[in-house]
């Protein structure tokens, strides 16, 4: 697992703590609204709707809070009109960035993510400076351990691409249209499904062992997380296990 994907999975660990779920739940809602005012509020013929549905499920947001949410992007409830903006930049040590945020106010959200970038060591970066280092893929973790001859039988059956053993966990990896498809036909394997999403995967990563470097990089990423409109981020850096552990302590 690269290190980024690890920071991710620490990032969540993280936004289980109550004092994050609030946070947690409002980023997550927006992706159900935006996802309802795009393709509308229904389900069956949405799958982006889908899934934001079930990752909200996931995170344990409740019913009336999502089907609120839905109604919010189709129109039916009034609400604050959300866009989405991705930035692209460098953390310190040449580390490709990109940012993806649902904002209100398009002036806002760029002023203070730069201003963030800026304050912990990053730059910002003009539209297409780093995004042709990523793969848009869907992944869905699946609770280990599970015999992997077996397991790769399963992911070619549900129309995966391959898996990576974390030993707990394991990610399948597929195209982003058939995520859906594939946690669906794993659950009929009877596979226990942890989570399925989109996400952006570097082509190739950046080895960083200078613990300074690592912390400074690290502190970037959760500041920038941190910010309300930002959903998602994602970078090319690994970083040693242990870093990440005294990092998350």
């Amino acid at each position: 697992m690269s290190g980024h994907s690890k920071w991710a999975t620490t990032k969540h660990r993280k936004g289980a703590k109550d004092s994050a779920r609030a946070k947690v739940f409002a980023k997550i809602i927006r992706q159900v609204e935006v996802a309802a005012r795009e393709g509308g509020g229904d389900q069956a013929s949405n799958a982006s709707l889908r899934t934001m549905f079930q990752k909200a499920r996931e995170a344990s947001v409740p019913i009336d809070t999502i089907e609120r949410a839905i109604k919010r992007g189709t129109g039916e409830l009034e609400g604050a009109r959300y866009e989405a903006v991705s930035y692209e930049g460098y953390a310190p040590g040449g580390i490709a960035v990109i940012i993806e945020t649902l904002t209100d106010n398009r002036n806002r959200t760029s002023a203070e993510i730069k201003h963030l970038l800026s304050k912990n060591g990053g730059t910002i970066a003009e539209p297409g400076a780093v995004s042709w280092q990523f793969d848009r893929k869907g992944i869905v973790e699946v609770q280990g351990p599970i015999d992997e001859d077996q397991l790769l039988e399963w992911v070619l059956e549900a129309g995966g691409e391959n898996f990576t053993n974390n030993g707990a966990t394991i990610t399948v990896t597929t195209e982003p249209h058939d995520v859906g498809l594939v946690r669906d036909a794993l659950e009929g394997f009877g596979v226990k499904v942890l989570s399925a999403d989109l996400t952006l995967v570097a082509q190739n990563v950046i080895e960083v062992t200078d613990e300074s470097d690592a912390k400074k990089i690290l502190r970037l990423m959760d500041a920038i997380d941190d910010h309300d409109d930002v959903q998602n981020v994602y970078a090319n850096f690994d970083i040693p296990d242990e870093i990440l552990t005294a990092f998350e302590g």
